[in-house]
């Protein structure tokens, strides 16, 4: 094939061309060699492989982690089912607080529902997702935003952390000691040998071997290893201090006494005019002469135009009124330090969130009315939890305590594209689906459960205002007999079958691990990606099973590491490729009802609906007999 192109092959697109074969005018017409049924000059091959459908070429999304090598023309078919074409839902939802002044809070409700929970997978999912906004909110709060002046600085927090390896410490050597008066003589004839013996009471091999054999804690290694290094250092600054002072001595022409220091001045310092020079010729004399000290004044130089007028304010003239400027504290207010009322930490601040996210600043901010008139103020709060760490969140402050709902369970679905003047907390979904399961995840899970799921989708007693925790789900897909659950450590949902508990069966587990691997491939291929990714936890056979599974039924995404580059530039490099299955169930295209009692068969039972009876008889107004 001849590098340059030929004349006549340049301008020729026939099939059928019969220009004869000659030597730099035109080459021989052959067909593509893989089979896709063009026909070309044998000099256009080159050019014809650049767009060749039946071509191997990587996915499109080869970059992002996908390993597929397919033909050109299955790339765009291939990108539906893609293990790299990942979308992270941003459907997002407002919740009030639970005391709200404009709601209707039921703290009874939330109180039982609290005490029936169990942990793992809730029936209740209107709770279940008021507990995952709650915690994911909880966790991005910062206490070092919100309360800057009660957290701990960086010093305190060194200090803190230097208490604690102090008593780390203290406890190792009181370990220590024990074990040294278990020890006993093991230890007291190693901690008695001689640093130097003398040649006639020198140990004999067999005597060391045996000396050696005896055990020694780790703990009393270790702090002989520290104890020796301090020392080794206290003797090398001794010995670098005695070699300096006596460069010193001789070069000032005496010996300096224990205890005193010599200053040395900087080779930049400044000379007097009149000092005696004693140095060699060419060094400058670095002595100080007298020196004054100087005195500083402040000049002003800006000075309020007479025509300056300050702005009206809205309801009164800043300019007309005589302002002071006074400081105040705790104790204008009248009560003593320790009757300051305490702040509880989740609602004090959930409402210093909601003030900055409302009206962009922290509670009592300095504000600027005009170019005279500053208003400033300060919050008081006392917590028992204060001071709170450098990266302490409110979720870290209450992981501790009693959990309690301070979200009300009823949601709203406006995102944050309209404007929200309302004093509620907005949440994301944030779960990442393959791009084909996108519709279904948005429609069973947003749209059918989560937005229908007070009243409609879940039904809850009337009288649950005063604290009854009954609820019932009133559809079921309706290709399945299954319920929807919460899987509170996933936060997703779940469709489980009727009759089937949350943990199998242990008999059942080698049951199905005895059937050949082929099998066990295919009926793992009629899971859910859900099931698939829980499945993998069970043995590390169904691992096997499941990852058989992953490049057509699994996501694939790249894992940043944060590194230094050679001129101390911070870039992102992808460090591995990471295979997960996503947290969506099977898609139900229809729902229908179940087939459960009416809600006025609960209200017979319900503890909390109470009946009057009246017996007594009650004389009606406007019965009258009419007169002949």
């Amino acid at each position: 094939m001849s590098g340059r192109q030929h004349t006549h092959c340049a301008s020729c697109y026939s099939r059928r061309c019969r220009a004869p074969v000659e030597a730099g005018v035109c080459c021989a017409l052959v067909p593509c060699r893989l089979h896709c049924g063009a026909l070309f000059h044998l000099c256009k091959e080159e050019g014809h492989l650049l767009l060749c459908p039946n071509v191997s070429t990587p996915c499109l999304n080869a970059a992002y982690g996908c390993p597929a090598q397919l033909r050109r023309s299955q790339q765009a078919s291939h990108l539906q089912a893609c293990p790299a074409s990942v979308v992270v839902c941003s459907v997002e939802w407002n919740r009030w607080p639970a005391n709200d002044a404009h709601s209707h809070p039921n703290p009874e409700l939330h109180r039982n529902l609290l005490s029936e929970r169990r942990q793992g997978v809730s029936q209740h999912l209107d709770l279940a997702l008021a507990l995952k906004d709650q915690d994911r909110l909880f966790h991005s709060l910062k206490m070092r935003k919100l309360f800057p002046e009660l957290t701990r600085s960086a010093g305190e927090e060194e200090e803190e952390r230097r208490e604690q390896e102090e008593r780390r410490k203290t406890e190792r050597k009181r370990k220590a000691a024990e074990e040294k008066e278990a020890a006993g003589k093991t230890w007291e004839s190693f901690a008695t040998f001689p640093r130097s013996v003398p040649p006639e009471e020198e140990l004999t091999q067999e005597e060391r071997e045996a000396l050696a054999s005896r055990g020694l804690s780790e703990d009393l290694l270790e702090s002989y290893s520290a104890w020796e290094s301090m020392f080794s250092m206290a003797m090398g600054g001794c010995r670098e201090a005695g070699a300096a002072g006596g460069g010193h001595a001789q070069a000032g022409g005496g010996a300096r006494r224990p205890g005193a220091f010599t200053a040395a001045v900087p080779a930049d310092s400044y000379t007097h005019a009149d000092a005696p020079s004693s140095r060699p010729a060419g060094r400058k004399d670095y002595e100080y002469g007298h020196v004054e000290p100087m005195k500083i004044t402040a000049v002003r130089t800006f000075k309020v135009p007479s025509s300056f007028s300050a702005k009206q304010g809205r309801i009164r003239n800043p300019g007309f009124y005589k302002r002071e400027s006074k400081a105040v504290d705790t104790r204008d207010l009248g009560v003593a330090p320790e009757d300051t009322p305490i702040w509880e930490e989740v609602q004090a601040s959930l409402l210093c969130s909601l003030e900055k996210e409302q009206r962009g600043h922290l509670i009592a901010e300095k504000v600027c009315t005009d170019g005279l008139l500053q208003d400033e103020g300060t919050q008081t709060y006392s917590f028992l939890s204060a001071p709170f760490g450098r990266n302490a969140s409110l979720a870290d402050l209450t992981a501790e305590k009693t959990p309690e709902l301070h979200l009300q369970l009823q949601v709203e679905s406006v995102s944050n594209r309209h404007h929200k003047a309302s004093s509620a907390f907005t949440s994301l979904c944030g779960h990442a689906v393959q791009r084909r399961d996108y519709a279904a995840h948005y429609k069973n899970v947003h749209s059918d459960i989560q937005m229908c799921v007070n009243g409609w989708f879940q039904q809850r007693c009337p009288l649950a205002y005063l604290g009854c925790t009954f609820s019932q789900g009133r559809f079921r897909p309706s290709s399945q007999e299954a319920s929807v659950v919460f899987m509170e450590d996933l936060g997703c949902f779940q469709l489980r079958p009727y009759g089937v508990s949350q943990a199998t069966s242990p008999s059942d587990a080698p049951a199905l691990s005895s059937l050949p691997y082929e099998v066990l491939c295919h009926l793992a291929s009629f899971l859910d990606s859900l099931s698939l990714s829980q499945l993998a936890l069970v043995s590390r056979l169904m691992r096997q099973v499941c990852c058989s599974l992953l490049p057509g039924r699994g996501m694939v995404s790249l894992r940043w590491d944060r590194a230094c580059g050679p001129q101390g530039r911070v870039r992102w490099t992808a460090e591995q490729k990471v295979w997960i299955f996503s947290s969506t169930f099977s898609p139900v295209d229809t729902w229908c009802f179940r087939d459960v009692p009416s809600m006025s068969e609960h209200l017979k039972v319900c503890p909390y609906y109470e009946r009057e009876s009246r017996l007594e008889r009650v004389r009606l107004p406007t019965l009258t007999q009419s007169a002949h």
